[in-house]
């Protein structure tokens, strides 16, 4: 039996990693440590452990020595924490993780951390370019990093994966692209400042794909930036998606410096939880023009530009953004056919099968 532990298992990207771990095989047994409790729990494969990474691991979270450890476990959302709160679970956690890794034999670990490392990237930013982080989640990755390398280097034979991964989205996310792409629908959204500045994003099936791609290899140690290739102005992304949702709502830009008081009179009325915070704003406002340069020069195939993602998004899961399922789709047409006297047998059964089935 292959296993794999997973820190911060129950989030996003730790969710989607572990059914396609089970899916491809690479792993019969997937463990998922986690403060939160997992959807997965109780599916064949998975395991499940309440586990504070801010504390020392027990040893014996499964029975035998998982052959990898991915660590995800990070306080990351901006604005939703304290300044000292990323700091506090971020590099316990990074330590605890390496000691635990060091406790029970296991030789290798891959690490998410954050294209935040970076800070503000008003051009073509590598795996090479200077580190600069200006938020307390940056500051905090940055060490995390270090921590992990240290471990890396302190024994023989060891592997160590570090991506640091632009904002990623898809599938049951509503997280800063949906969030952006329902403000386009509704009219809502406005350029802040320029539009032609570069965002960088990252589709989770590709980064899924990155994944596997590099435990396929043999390389001891990596430090990668995952964000779909070309990185665009976010005018493109913008028209992108207007596109491809059929949305003709009006994106004008508006000076950051009306766009900051705006959001903050709607943070002071309507409270934090709202899609227009001053924190938003600036971070809507900052240029992330990253370069996957180390999976472009590994010959990884990137599957996905911002157009195929949101189309295969748009295919898998129409819910997100308010569409019809295809089960929904089917079963109007059905309905029409009944109506107008068409045989029932026009409908192929399998076109009332949910796509998420």
């Amino acid at each position: 039996m292959s296993c794999c532990v997973i820190f911060g298992g129950a989030g996003y990207i730790g969710t989607n990693l572990a059914r396609r771990f089970l899916e491809t095989g690479r792993f019969t047994h997937v463990h998922i440590a986690d403060i939160r409790q997992t959807s997965l729990d109780g599916r064949p494969g998975i395991t499940y452990s309440n586990t504070d990474v801010r504390r020392p691991i027990p040893a014996g979270l499964v029975p035998d020595t998982p052959s990898w450890i991915f660590n995800l476990a990070a306080i990351h959302r901006e604005p939703g924490h304290e300044p000292f709160e990323y700091y506090e679970t971020n590099l316990p956690g990074a330590r605890n993780v390496c000691a635990y890794a060091e406790t029970i034999g296991c030789d290798n670990i891959y690490f998410t951390s954050s294209i935040s490392v970076y800070g503000p990237t008003h051009g073509p930013t590598e795996e090479t370019s200077p580190t600069h982080p200006v938020t307390a989640y940056g500051g905090s990755k940055w060490p995390a990093e270090m921590l992990h390398e240290a471990w890396w280097r302190s024994g023989k034979g060891r592997r160590l994966l570090i991506s640091r991964p632009g904002v990623i989205y898809g599938p049951g996310d509503p997280g800063n692209i949906l969030r952006m792409i329902k403000a386009i629908r509704k009219g809502y959204f406005a350029y802040p400042g320029s539009q032609s500045l570069y965002k960088s994003y990252g589709y989770i099936e590709g980064l899924c794909d990155s994944v596997e791609f590099l435990l396929d290899r043999e390389d001891q140690y990596v430090v990668y930036n995952y964000v779909e290739t070309p990185t665009q102005p976010l005018k493109e992304l913008v028209r992108t998606i207007k596109d491809v949702l059929g949305c003709r709502a009006l994106v004008l830009p508006i000076p950051l410096g009306i766009l900051l008081p705006v959001s903050k009179l709607v943070q002071k009325t309507f409270g934090a939880r709202n899609p227009i915070h001053p924190v938003r704003v600036r971070k809507a406002a900052t240029s992330t023009h990253i370069v996957p340069k180390t999976l472009m020069d590994m010959g990884f195939p990137f599957q996905y530009d911002f157009r195929r993602s949101l189309e295969h998004w748009r295919n898998v899961a129409p819910e997100d953004f308010g569409l019809p399922t295809r089960t929904t789709r089917s079963r109007r047409k059905l309905r029409l056919e009944r109506k107008s006297g068409v045989a029932e047998s026009v409908v192929k059964p399998e076109e009332l099968e949910s796509v998420d089935d």
